[in-house]
């Protein structure tokens, strides 16, 4: 077998097994007694009922694995991808001009295993929303509206992913000295693009965005972005009720782009002094600049990315590995790249993460700056007993793959910055 593809194999399955130990220490947990700082969160019954839900969640999770680790063992071990190039190189014969061939090629390729990969998660989405989302009382959702979701989807990601593609691979084609610099910064802008336009353009494909009416709320957020010095111009409800009862609200954009946008089961949920909490904590965010700087270590890690990339996809290896043809060959270079990468992005996403809940907990503190603690501990509190969370992963899932900190350490975090604040 060649070494290439015998590695990638490996990774693949050393990543299955790593994320079925994390899950697997995690699930031993569920049922440990609830330390006092979470007592009244759930009584015996609420308690039982979010067991019974990770339980479900985590069979799921399995099953969900095991089937993705078997069909990407069978594709690459059979060398279905190799075959995949085989079959549109037939198909594109008659396409005379070297450059369109490379960049039709390499769009087909990858839409094909888009769509596919779409098609083999839709069991696993429909089970998610009408069985187990539905037995716990989360599910809204209407089949009818399941299936515009998964189409709109599909459409949204091809259509992404075409444009993309088309650009990247004319630059590889066209420019392959500077592959490595043009494609990043191509990538770049459109991160930074779906950063400030995300709200604006994908969302109302899904859901619909309305301004917050005057009122009691409006007026509380309004008094306390002032307050803050956050200018504040566009707070809109998002109509999330429509498929879930889960809450949320977050901020989006750049400059005059920005926006905070709140679920209106949030609002449901919550009450005025502890949405304004929450959009607190969300400001603190902003006014510490940790989306500029996460997106600044997100560039410079693409960046770096990129650079080895460029110098991958001059070699024939990666192509051989997959079953291509014994030449460097753009789209089956970049499949391969991408496994062979993901330990270097397991441990940029350790890190990202470890970054990521340092900055909750400044934003925590922001909110606790305030006066804010107590309504942003009884709003957390209250999300998460409405979503049936889990109050006690196990550290090793933390420490991979959370982003924010536990409930537990929030509050114990904002219990010290508030006694810090009236110290001071």
């Amino acid at each position: 077998m060649n070494v290439i593809l015998l590695i990638i194999i490996v990774f693949i399955t050393l990543d299955f097994i790593l994320e079925r130990v994390l899950y697997g220490l995690n699930a031993r947990d569920f049922g440990k007694p609830l330390p006092v700082e979470l007592a009244g969160i759930y009584d015996d019954e609420k308690y039982t009922k979010q067991q019974q839900y990770s339980k479900a969640k985590y069979k799921l999770g399995i099953v969900t694995a095991t089937v993705s680790l078997v069909v990407e063992l069978v594709a690459f071990g059979l060398g279905l991808f190799g075959w995949l190039d085989g079959v549109l190189r037939e198909a594109l014969a008659g396409v005379a001009d070297p450059i369109w061939f490379t960049i039709l090629l390499s769009v087909l390729f990858f839409v094909v295993i888009c769509v596919v990969n779409e098609i083999i998660d839709i069991p696993t989405a429909y089970y998610s929303t009408f069985v187990i989302e539905e037995r716990f009382g989360f599910n809204k959702s209407t089949k009818k509206l399941f299936w515009i979701d998964q189409l709109k989807g599909i459409l949204v990601s091809v259509v992404i992913a075409v444009v993309l593609l088309s650009v990247v691979t004319w630059i590889f084609a066209e420019i392959p000295d500077w592959f490595w610099l043009l494609a990043w910064g191509v990538l770049s802008l459109f991160q930074i693009f779906m950063l400030m336009f995300y709200s604006n353009i994908i969302v109302p494909l899904f859901n619909k965005q309305t301004p917050l009416e005057e009122g009691e709320l409006r007026t509380k957020i309004e008094d306390f972005a002032s307050k803050a010095g956050f200018k504040l111009n566009n707070i809109y409800v998002m109509d999330s009720s429509k498929r879930s009862t889960h809450a949320n609200a977050y901020f989006t954009g750049l400059g005059s782009k920005k926006r905070i946008v709140l679920y209106d089961t949030l609002i449901k949920q919550l009450t005025p002094d502890e949405i304004v909490a929450v959009l607190a904590h969300e400001i603190g965010h902003y006014k510490k600049r940790h989306t500029l700087k996460m997106l600044i270590a997100s560039l410079l890690s693409s960046l770096v990315m990129f650079l080895i990339l460029g110098w991958a996809l001059g070699s024939s290896a990666l192509s051989v590995a997959l079953g291509g043809p014994e030449q460097p060959v753009f789209h089956l270079g970049l499949l391969a790249f991408g496994i062979l990468y993901s330990p270097i992005s397991t441990i940029l996403g350790i890190l990202t993460n470890v970054s990521s809940r340092r900055h909750e907990y400044e934003a925590d503190a922001f909110a606790a700056s305030y006066g804010l603690a107590d309504d942003l501990i009884s709003a957390l509190k209250k999300l998460s007993s409405e979503s049936l969370s889990n109050l006690q992963p196990h550290k090793a899932l933390v420490f991979v793959h959370f982003s924010h900190p536990t409930l537990l350490q929030r509050i114990v975090s904002l219990r010290h910055a508030e006694r810090s604040d009236s110290i001071s």
